[in-house]
């Protein structure tokens, strides 16, 4: 983003805007605070247009495709937290599913 986008606002813009407040209303919502060690799964809903047998085929198989998987946590932490440079661990996995959606999980240790 740039110092443009707070005036023209571009479509990816507004996207991306609105994918950070429905994180953090739902994080709000559940009371969750990302924690700094974490792993995440984002599914990707699989295209309508898709043969039942590629959809059979596709499911669970890793999303190569765009949004790159580096931008979608980015902008998981920058929704999630005010000051994201305290994370310094994230295990993340990109795949097909028959619905989106976005799976999170503490890898932080309860013992200390």
């Amino acid at each position: 983003m740039t110092q443009r986008d707070k005036w023209k606002q571009r479509p990816c813009v507004m996207r991306y805007r609105k994918f950070c407040d429905m994180t953090r209303q739902a994080f709000e919502a559940f009371g969750f605070i990302l924690p700094d060690a974490f792993s995440i799964r984002f599914t990707i809903e699989m295209p309508a247009s898709w043969s039942a047998k590629k959809r059979a085929a596709m499911l669970g198989a890793p999303h190569r495709a765009r949004p790159d998987l580096d931008n979608m946590i980015k902008a998981v932490c920058d929704a999630a937290k005010k000051e994201d440079s305290t994370v310094h661990t994230v295990h993340a996995v990109k795949v097909w599913g028959k619905a989106g959606h976005i799976k999170i999980w503490s890898l932080e240790r309860s013992d200390e």
